[in-house]
């Protein structure tokens, strides 16, 4: 984890933060349920925030008896508890206070807080005061979490660097910070028609459509995590080094099988079977190993673990068939 990607999450902690305050001092001053939602919602985040700086403390622990292979997916299983978090509290208290404020809708307070120079200031003026800082701080923080995402990814499409990633610390703040826009707009629209229509049921219905919006975003983040946690394998681009560097090879008759696999977002682990040819001595397939085993680390610097076994191809065939096995389908050799 890059000190830049540390930094967005704790930029956008520090805004979430700060965020909420203002929306509850709002919601308390106007009775508003969007407001209330959206304060909620920033609450959320903040708590989201601390989730995965502990995912990634946790994730730099050594390897030990119980856990050789290390405690990379503690990044992984964090995220993904975020995801539920986003979607149990965030997107269902914000639906619950929407319905309870459409069945039961009251009006907005509209009383003066303050009065500067003849100019009387209602608590509306408060709420979109609130709400206007609440955009600019949600924007700084997701401008933030963008360049990071896209120094990550460069020159690649959002969605297909979303897909491919294998750090979802980024790109989970990438899509809070998106639906935290995305409902302060919906906010911003349903209070300024309670007001105008006086129709306290529109800002019912802005909190269901921000719950709405959480929910979404939760399952999408859900997806992405899923897929990390069961095990991908590493992108294209590496896949391609490993195949190139291990068919580099002198003295392989056929590469067996490769896959790759990864433990954490800078853990991957390299399996490669190959049947070298039998006037292979066993000092030059020792240096063979050995140099493969050189190279892939030296060119991808977030392998970990690197096996690398010599098997006829007939007696893996064999052992593949036995298991009900084929070498052609394995998904941990293809993009995810």
């Amino acid at each position: 984890m890059s000190h830049s990607s540390k930094g967005a999450i704790y930029m956008a902690a520090a805004a979430n933060l700060l965020i909420a305050v203002a929306k509850f001092g709002g919601a308390a001053i106007t009775g508003s349920a969007a407001m209330m939602s959206e304060g909620i919602h920033s609450l959320v985040d903040t708590g989201n925030q601390g989730l995965l700086l502990l995912g990634l403390k946790l994730s730099t622990r050594e390897p030990d008896e119980r856990h050789p292979l290390g405690y990379g997916k503690e990044t992984y299983f964090w995220s993904f508890l975020v995801a539920v978090m986003i979607f149990g509290l965030g997107a269902g208290v914000s639906i619950w206070e929407g319905v309870d404020k459409v069945i039961h809708p009251h009006a907005l307070d509209v009383h003066v807080v303050a009065t500067f120079g003849g100019f009387d200031f209602r608590t509306y003026h408060v709420v979109f005061s609130i709400l206007v800082i609440a955009i600019v701080l949600e924007g700084l923080a997701f401008r933030t979490a963008y360049i990071t995402f896209r120094a990550q990814h460069p020159n690649v499409p959002l969605i297909k660097a979303v897909r491919s990633s294998k750090d979802p610390t980024v790109f989970v703040i990438l899509f809070e910070d998106s639906a935290a826009l995305l409902g302060l707009v919906v906010a911003c629209v349903g209070i300024a028609a309670a007001y105008l229509l006086e129709m306290p049921v529109l800002d019912g219905l802005a909190s269901v459509m921000i719950g709405l919006i959480l929910a979404v975003t939760a399952f999408m983040l859900a997806v992405e995590c899923k897929g990390l946690l069961i095990g991908e394998s590493a992108n294209s681009q590496s896949r391609k080094k490993i195949n190139d560097m291990v068919a580099a090879i002198p003295g392989i008759l056929k590469v067996n099988e490769i896959i790759t696999l990864h433990h954490g977002p800078q853990s991957l682990i390299v399996c490669v079977s190959v049947d070298f040819e039998d006037t292979v001595t066993s000092v030059a397939l020792e240096a063979a190993v050995s140099r493969l085993e050189s190279d892939i680390r030296a060119e991808i610097p977030e392998v970990s673990k690197v096996f690398i076994e010599a098997q006829n191809w007939r007696a893996h065939q064999k052992l593949l068939d036995e298991l009900g096995s084929d070498p052609d389908a394995d998904p941990l050799t293809h993009p995810a």
